[in-house]
C-alpha cells in the first residue's frame, strides 16, 4: 500500500493550478466544430519506462542507457502520477481497456516499482473488467523469481524482446541477452502468464533464409501464444544509419517474410496484423485498438496521445528528455505538444493504421471515429479497388493479399 501523503498549502495551490488548466483545456476541445463523431471509442493507456541497459544501434525510440548508479525509479513514479493526475479531465468517466508499459526497458523497473505504478493508475483511473496490462520485458534483466513477480504485480501479458536466437546476430544487433537467456526468459513466460509475446526480427546483417528459418523454427518451438516478427529497418538518427551493415536486399527479405507466414500458419498462429500472428484468443488488445483507431492516454517522457472529442480528435506529446519530463510533470505541464488532427489529415491517419489489419475495418467505423462522411474516401476507395490493392462490400473493406505486399502503396492513396 502506498503511503499517503497530505497535501500541503503550497501543493494545494499547485494542484489547483493544474485543475484550473485542466478545465480549459477540456472546455477548448467540447466547443462545437465541423466534424461529428461517434461514441467515444476503446481507451487505452500507454506509459513509458524510458532507461535501458544499452542502446541497440537500430533503435529510434525515446530510450536511455541507465546510468552506472541506475535509474531514478521512485521520481519517476512520482512523475507519472502527477502527469496521469493532469490528465484526468481529458478522461473522465472512461474505463481503461488495456495498459501496456513500454520503453527503453520496462523490465530494469523492481517489480515493487511496477506494483506501486499499478496501483496508482487502478486508485486515479477505473480499469475494465479483464483490462490487458503488457510489461516490456528484455531476456538481459531477466531472473526467474522477477517475472513472478511482475505476474503479482498485477501484469497480465509478458512481451519479450528476444529479436534473434543466433548468438552473432544478437551481438550484430547490440542486444546485452544471448540465446541461452533468450530461451529461459521465454520458458519462464510461458510457466508465470497465461498470455505472452517473443518479439523477433528478420533480415538481420548477413541473414540468410536458412538462418531465418531457424531462428523462427526455435521461437515456434517454445510455443508462445502471440508473435511479432519485425523487418529490421534503417532509421535516421541511428548508429545503424551512420555505419550501415550489409543487410538482405528486397527479394530475399520477401522470401523470408513468405517463409515467416507459412511456418506460423502450420503451427497454428494466424497472421491478423502485418507484423503480428496470433493463436485463438490471444491477440493484443492495446495493440487492436491502436489499429481501429481507438484511443489512448500517453504518459511517461516522450509519449504520444490520441483523443477524441465529440468535434475533434486531439494529439498530444510529452516533453521527450527524461529529466526535463520529471520536472516538467511535477509541475504540471507534462504536455510539451499540443494539437488538433486537421480534418485532411484524418482519413490518412486512419487508414495508416486500418490497413494494417488483415480483415480490414468495418465502413461505419471510418465515420465513427474520425467524424467524416464515406464520400470522403470513395475515390481512394475506388482507385484502390481499381488497382487490387482493396476488396469491399457494403460493409467492410481490407487488403488484397497484393495490398498487404503493398502496403505503403495502398496507405498513400489516402494522403490528400
Amino acid at each position: 500500500m502506498a503511503e499517503f501523503i497530505p497535501i500541503q498549502p503550497a501543493q494545494a495551490a499547485a494542484d489547483t493550478s493544474v485543475a484550473a488548466n485542466g478545465a480549459d483545456v477540456v472546455a477548448r476541445y467540447l466547443r462545437p466544430g465541423m466534424l461529428q463523431l461517434g461514441a467515444p471509442p476503446p481507451l487505452g493507456l500507454y506509459i513509458h519506462l524510458p532507461w535501458c541497459l544499452r542502446k541497440c544501434p537500430y533503435c529510434d525510440f525515446n530510450s536511455h542507457e541507465a546510468a552506472s548508479g541506475g535509474h531514478p525509479e521512485a521520481a519517476y513514479l512520482d512523475a507519472l502520477r502527477a502527469d496521469l493526475e493532469a490528465a484526468l479531465p481529458l478522461v473522465w468517466g472512461r474505463s481503461v481497456q488495456s495498459i501496456f508499459i513500454g520503453g527503453g526497458t520496462p523490465s530494469l523497473f523492481s517489480p515493487e516499482g511496477i506494483e506501486r505504478l499499478l496501483s496508482d493508475v487502478r486508485a486515479l483511473m477505473p480499469l475494465a473488467p479483464g483490462c490487458e496490462v503488457t510489461l516490456e520485458a528484455n531476456p538481459g534483466t531477466f531472473e526467474r523469481e522477477r517475472f513472478r513477480a511482475f505476474r503479482h504485480a498485477g501484469v497480465t501479458r509478458l512481451s519479450i524482446g528476444v529479436q534473434s536466437f543466433d548468438d552473432t546476430k544478437l551481438q550484430a544487433l547490440g542486444r546485452v541477452h544471448s540465446r541461452a537467456q533468450a530461451l529461459a526468459a521465454a520458458e519462464e513466460a510461458a510457466q508465470a502468464f497465461d498470455t505472452f509475446n517473443l518479439d523477433l526480427m528478420y533480415a538481420l546483417p548477413g541473414q540468410t533464409l536458412a538462418e531465418a528459418a531457424e531462428d523462427l523454427r526455435t521461437a515456434l518451438a517454445l510455443q508462445p501464444p502471440h508473435l511479432s516478427v519485425y523487418h529490421l529497418t534503417i532509421e535516421p538518427n541511428t548508429l545503424f544509419a551512420v555505419h550501415p551493415p550489409v543487410v538482405p536486399d528486397d527479394d530475399l527479405a520477401s522470401d523470408m517474410l513468405d517463409q515467416i507466414v507459412d511456418m506460423t500458419g502450420a503451427q497454428g498462429l494466424s497472421r491478423y496484423e502485418v507484423s503480428a500472428f496470433a493463436r485463438p484468443g490471444h491477440r493484443c488488445t492495446h495493440n487492436l485498438n491502436y489499429w481501429q483507431f481507438g484511443d489512448y492516454l500517453g504518459i511517461g517522457a516522450g509519449a504520444h496521445t490520441k483523443l477524441s472529442f465529440p468535434h475533434r480528435v486531439v494529439r498530444q506529446v510529452r516533453w521527450r528528455e527524461p529529466v526535463m519530463y520529471m520536472q516538467k510533470a511535477l509541475a504540471g505541464q507534462a504536455v510539451s505538444n499540443d494539437e488538433e488532427v486537421g480534418r485532411k489529415a484524418l482519413p490518412f491517419e486512419f487508414m495508416l493504421n486500418a490497413l494494417r489489419l488483415k480483415d480490414g475495418f468495418d465502413l461505419g467505423l471510418f465515420r465513427d471515429r474520425t467524424g467524416l462522411p464515406l464520400s470522403s474516401i470513395e475515390t481512394a476507395l475506388a482507385q484502390a479497388e481499381q488497382r487490387g490493392l482493396l476488396a469491399r462490400d457494403w460493409e467492410r473493406a481490407a487488403p488484397t493479399p497484393r495490398g498487404f505486399d503493398f502496403l505503403s502503396d495502398l496507405q498513400g492513396l489516402f494522403l490528400t
